[in-house]
């Protein structure tokens, strides 16, 4: 089926402002990077995202469930067929006693800043940690010391039929910056999570340390999608991409930050050719020096 065509019955499900055509995706990631999707919907309601989903199984149309683009890197050539944004239309958040209840789609800093608001601790990790709930616990997001895994309860999910069914922490299987969720399969639609009574001035304190930090160490200033690579066992990847020698290394547009050499950074017009060539310099250079084979952290999408 061609794009307008799924565009017109699109429109048709939800309201029309909420569904575009050939929507640039470097608007929609922090690499500000990325070709067009051929459609792309902006859900605000279950009910909605249900329609969607069975709208492209019944017509055999593949589609893509994003949150805010953090932690991505779309293709040069876009995304066929329909991206599913769950972000700024899905993102409610409520606190009941010691427990935080909140939509896929709420910025995860949000989340930690309701957490401080209501002298909750265990999410003080997570104030600078920029995209959504739904991407944070897919991807188990973490930092000094804390990771999600620590904190979800419990999480609500639509399977690709549309059933909704929740999942608690166990069946979720977390590891480092990953969960049972990166398999597929399901979409995230909203967490319950567990967090601990704490003194409001602590957790204050706690996330302007870390937020003095990453101010420090991390290159927040320009375009990019968070750490590159996964932490290999025992060491750390920018440690070891700067000791290859790779700081403030480019090609095209795209460097190694010259702040954090674990940072691959946009400098103007970098194309995800010229993030990927890099990725695989880095990867080749790490392995012959040091042995180590650098895994990467984020998630790669489209067409060449």
């Amino acid at each position: 089926m061609d794009k307008i065509s799924i565009y017109n019955d699109l429109c048709k499900v939800i309201p029309s402002d909420r569904v575009k055509i050939d929507e640039p995706m470097k608007y929609h990631t922090s690499f500000r990077i990325g070709g067009p999707a051929d459609v792309m919907v902006l859900p605000q309601d279950v009910d909605e995202i249900r329609k969607v989903v069975n709208y492209c199984n019944q017509n055999s149309i593949p589609f893509f469930v994003m949150g805010n683009g953090t932690n991505l890197l779309v293709r040069d050539k876009g995304i066929r067929g329909v991206v599913i944004k769950i972000a700024q239309n899905f993102n409610d958040v409520k606190v009941e006693g010691n427990i935080i209840k909140a939509r896929a789609g709420a910025l995860l800093s949000l989340v930690a800043k309701a957490a401080l608001e209501n002298g909750l601790t265990g999410l003080e990790f997570a104030s600078g940690i920029p995209g959504t709930l739904g991407g944070a616990i897919i991807m188990n997001a973490g930092a000094y010391d804390g990771e999600m895994a620590k904190v979800v309860r419990e999480v609500v999910v639509m399977d690709l039929k549309g059933e909704i069914s929740s999942m608690k922490n166990e069946e979720l299987d977390f590891s480092y910056r990953w969960c049972k969720l990166q398999t597929g399969g399901k979409i995230v639609l909203e967490a319950k999570l567990e967090l601990e009574a704490g003194a409001y001035e602590d957790i204050k304190r706690k996330m302007e340390e870390f937020s003095k930090r990453r101010k420090m160490k991390q290159p927040l200033n320009m375009p990019s999608a968070g750490s590159t690579f996964k932490r290999p066992p025992g060491n750390y990847a920018g440690f070891l991409i700067e000791k290859a020698g790779l700081k403030g290394f480019k090609v095209g547009d795209a460097m190694v930050s010259e702040l954090h050499a674990g940072f691959i950074v946009n400098t103007g017009n970098a194309t995800a050719k010229d993030v990927l060539s890099l990725i695989e310099i880095i990867q080749n250079r790490v392995k012959e020096k040091f042995g180590i084979l650098l895994e990467p952290e984020i998630k790669v999408v489209g067409e060449g």
